[in-house]
């Protein structure tokens, strides 16, 4: 028998087939939700902090424990076993962990490309109960989803609580501030914002503005939105990636451009960003953020009060209360643990790791206290999460110095390398960045760039890290 609808022949056996398929689809999903717990950590940073190293360490460590003593499932030994799985959202682009993987660890070490788009992996435990009754309850498996997306993305959620003629106003602020905001505002001056809208004009200005923002953050700054127009993807060329502040005019009629500019501004963030947040977001439980202090402190106060603002923005996303969008996205979920990750660790001696943290706490601070987490446990720390050098101590001029040595990413030779000693008071660095000072009055703060180093895995350990095991205590020791 057939049943004809809409000018198609169904089958009776199609329709009960596809009556099964959707049963055993809601069982699957009731078995995974009442004895199959999942866990979603999303992993952000902004440019060069180091998110797809943090994740392909991760994932290595936890299948190969060797390495994770501080990870407490772990060193009790009741995470029997680890296996990758096909990650269940099919739209989405696996991350690519055994290229990564591959190219950290391999015989000439490289680091591997950066985040520039959504990915996602699943990575399966098989785990034995803990407790009083543990030994009455079998093994139970356990998913945790890692979700990897540029943090650029998430400083856009700012974006949607202003308006085309607010963000301009801040944007043109920020470009005048930086000294590499100087070709876009010449490309900008002599625009009429009120003239009819042209779209070669229109591509030129967008154009110029990407540029500067790119150079921006090649300079050390961290508040480059909207973070598209750094990574555009698939979206490049496109309306909505086509428009770029301007000063406001007394009128602006219909066909202007600002108008035009103003429409796909607020297209943007509805067709955009909203999305992001909605698909990928709202369904985090923990969330890693990782930050490269050393790289802001390095490139000055500014570029160090420039983080301090962008991260007070990120957080922003994470108390659903200020943004109605939001409040209405998350109805009653919220993130259970944030951990606040400076990353980079391994190019300072130990010694110094102390004021790392320190700094960074300092640099969130205001913007933690600030924040409504729902009750959402925080944490900073210092970490790398592939290793890269080893400590050594040196004597210069009479001084004993903590040095790091590695292998330099430009000439591939093996040097020794003084930082500089961090101040013990946070207050030494953030306070000039808050006042606006144009170098550090101390002594100067440098980074250098480790490739990564020629390593021999033993069977059973990951890759060598700092505090990586620490970290994953605290995201997912809970859960397991």
């Amino acid at each position: 028998m057939f049943v004809k609808t809409k000018g198609v022949s169904l089958g009776i056996g199609d329709i009960a087939d596809g009556l099964v398929r959707q049963v055993e689809a809601i069982g699957d999903g009731v078995n995974e939700a009442l004895f199959e717990p999942v866990v979603r950590l999303g992993v952000t940073g902004l440019s060069r902090a180091g998110k797809t190293i943090f994740i392909t360490s991760l994932v290595a460590n936890l299948m190969n424990r060797g390495r994770m003593p501080g990870l407490m499932p772990a060193a009790e030994g009741r995470i029997l076993s680890a296996y990758l799985q096909p990650q269940p959202d099919d739209t989405v682009p696996r991350f690519d962990y055994e290229s990564h993987l591959g190219a950290m660890t391999g015989p000439d070490p490289t680091w591997p490309a950066s985040t520039r788009a959504v990915s996602e992996l699943r990575l399966s435990f098989r785990v034995k109960p803990g407790g009083l009754l543990s030994g009455l309850r079998s093994p139970r498996t356990v998913h945790l989803d890692i979700v990897d997306y540029p943090g650029e993305w998430l400083l856009d959620l700012a974006l949607l609580d202003l308006d085309y003629g607010d963000w301009c106003a801040a944007a043109l602020e920020k470009a005048q501030a930086r000294s590499d905001g100087a070709g876009f505002l010449a490309a900008l001056d002599g625009v009429d914002p009120a003239a009819d809208y042209q779209e070669t004009g229109a591509q030129a200005l967008a154009g110029a503005f990407t540029q500067y923002l790119r150079a921006a953050r090649e300079a050390g700054y961290s508040d480059c939105t909207p973070g598209r127009f750094l990574l555009p993807g698939e979206m490049e060329g496109s309306p909505a990636l086509t428009f770029a502040p301007l000063p406001k005019p007394d009128k602006t009629p219909r066909t202007s451009l600002w108008r035009e500019f103003e429409r796909r501004f607020e297209a943007y963030k509805s067709q955009v960003v909203k999305p992001f947040f909605r698909t990928h977001f709202a369904r985090i439980d923990r969330q890693v953020v990782l930050v490269d202090v050393l790289g802001a402190i390095h490139s000055g106060p500014k570029a160090l009060e420039d983080l301090r603002e962008a991260m007070a923005e990120i957080l922003s996303a994470f108390r659903p209360g200020r943004n109605a969008f939001l409040s209405q996205l998350f109805r009653g979920r919220r993130v259970e643990k944030i951990l606040f990750a400076a990353t980079k660790a391994d190019h300072l001696h130990q010694s110094q790791h102390k004021a790392l943290t320190a700094i960074t706490e300092e640099l969130l601070r205001g913007a933690k206290d600030r924040a409504d987490f729902s009750g959402a446990q925080t944490r900073s720390m210092s970490i790398a999460a592939l290793r890269a050098t080893t400590e050594a101590t040196l004597s210069h001029d009479g001084r004993e110095l903590d040095c790091v040595r590695g292998r330099l990413l430009d000439s591939g030779k093996t040097a020794a390398f003084y930082p500089g000693a961090l101040p013990n008071d946070p207050a030494q660095l953030l306070k000039p960045a808050r006042e606006g000072a144009k170098a550090w009055l101390g002594e100067d703060y440098a980074v250098m760039r480790f490739a990564p180093a020629e390593i021999t895995l033993e069977p059973g350990d990951g890759p060598p890290h700092i505090r990586l095991d620490r970290a994953a205590d605290f995201l997912i020791g809970d859960r397991l």
